[in-house]
């Protein structure tokens, strides 16, 4: 007989609503406040997260922290799942918001942006991981693998919290927002190929076959999305949409953003990466009106993305900065990494033709490391580069980079004039849904 799958026990089930139910309502009352203090909403709910992990709730109520949040991993896990639905869904949909025409013909420049932003907070980083104190590399680590490892983490660029603080300001539309999103995919994949190549030196150390190995992923997959992946979608969405109601498209949406994420993730690159491509893909098959989509928008932006920024927050424990010497480290990480990725970008920019407004603009959305961040943050912790301290640091540097990006981008954009494309394509997304058809008489 074939052995059957026991069920999720009652209890999981009854914490996990609990926790879902808490941390939406929490992330919702916080992300309204942020709107209020005119901050994206991404801030509050980032922080409801953070006040109901170990920054917060465990130290000052520990007893209510086990209850809600007990340290058991395979409960964390299912809220971790929920996250990545999360993470996975705003990303596609970020992906069908990207101006295609606008970025091939601004393609050199967003290369620009993306290297200077990426390479000088790469050499920056890895030259203060070289002169941090022994005790922030882990007992067992090598100081070069920790140095290189700090480096990619400050190179990074975080795609999920720079498309939640665009649609939170309105600047989706506005050709920064899309000039920095272009430029924040390609500083991802350079990112996601460094951490491949670091990660092997702290397990087998480097060799040019791992190097090769993860280029030609990176080719496999972009050929694959070219060659298979466009006709098919094409033909998903002509299929879908013959329909008038919205529901098999939406689904047909979403299934080709899980697939994508997990055919990059099954070849060692992140599934963010894939489930973002997917959404590019959609958006450029032709055929699908932008507008057929607004339900599964709203829906992600409402639910599940405030899920994940709060799920994310629980991961971050502040409490190690009261150590001096943490906290004086962290300080001067976060200058170098604020430092560089903002001087790269912003001459890269100015260098491109464009003003110092909108060059302001585009180095303060990169500089937003997040969520990618920290997730390197982890896997260096689980590989053994990084200890309790250093991985505090990285962490820091992630929560103050997200949340200094929205009032910079702000100030900015206040001085840079709306074009008519920007006005077309801000009119592109706003046409309502087309009616479905009535139902037929019982």
């Amino acid at each position: 007989m074939p052995t059957t799958v026991a069920p999720i026990s009652a209890d999981q089930v009854l914490l996990l609503l609990l926790q879902l139910g808490v941390l939406l309502l929490l992330a919702l009352l916080l992300g309204r406040l942020a709107v209020r203090l005119r901050l994206p909403a991404i801030v509050g709910e980032l922080s409801a997260g953070v006040l109901l992990g170990p920054s917060v709730l465990e130290p000052l109520a520990p007893g209510v922290s086990d209850w809600l949040l007990p340290r058991d991993t395979a409960q964390f896990h299912l809220l971790d799942a929920v996250g990545m639905v999360g993470v996975l869904l705003l990303v596609g949909i970020i992906g069908t918001e990207l101006d295609w025409r606008m970025v091939r013909r601004q393609g050199a420049t967003a290369a620009r942006i993306s290297l200077a932003g990426f390479l000088l907070p790469l050499l920056l980083g890895t030259a203060v991981g070289l002169v941090l104190p022994a005790s922030f590399v882990a007992g067992a680590g090598d100081r070069t693998v920790f140095a290189l490892f700090l480096g990619v983490a400050l190179c990074v660029t975080a795609i999920p919290v720079i498309a939640k603080t665009l649609l939170d300001m309105n600047l989706m539309h506005r050709n920064v927002g899309q000039l920095t999103l272009a430029s924040g995919a390609i500083d991802d994949v350079l990112g996601w190929l460094m951490l491949s190549v670091v990660a092997a030196m702290a397990t087998t150390g480097v060799r040019a076959g791992q190097v090769a190995l993860s280029v030609l992923h990176l080719v496999v997959i972009l050929l694959v999305a070219v060659v298979v992946g466009r006709p098919v979608v094409r033909w998903t969405f002509r299929a879908t949409t013959r329909s008038a109601e919205s529901g098999p498209t939406l689904t047909a949406a979403a299934a080709i953003v899980f697939l994508g994420a997990a055919g990059t993730h099954a070849l060692g690159m992140e599934p963010v990466f894939g489930a973002f491509l997917c959404g590019i893909l959609i958006n450029v098959c032709g055929g699908l009106e932008p507008a057929r989509l607004a339900p599964l928008r709203t829906m992600v932006l409402a639910v599940f993305a405030p899920l994940f920024f709060a799920t994310a927050g629980l991961r971050m424990d502040l409490t190690g900065l009261a150590d001096p010497l943490v906290l004086l480290a962290a300080l001067a990480v976060l200058a170098v990494a604020v430092v560089s990725k903002f001087a790269g970008t912003f001459v890269a920019a100015l260098g491109s033709r464009l003003n110092r407004w909108e060059a302001l603009a585009i180095g303060a959305g990169m500089n937003s490391r997040g969520v990618v961040q920290m997730i390197i943050a982890m896997v260096g912790l689980r590989l053994g580069v990084l200890n309790t301290q250093s991985y505090t640091v990285v962490m820091l540097v992630a929560i103050v980079t997200s949340l200094m990006a929205p009032p910079v981008l702000r100030a900015a954009m206040r001085r840079v004039e709306t074009t008519a494309e920007e006005q077309l394509r801000q009119a592109a997304r706003a046409v309502p849904a087309p009616e479905l058809r009535s139902a037929p008489p019982r």
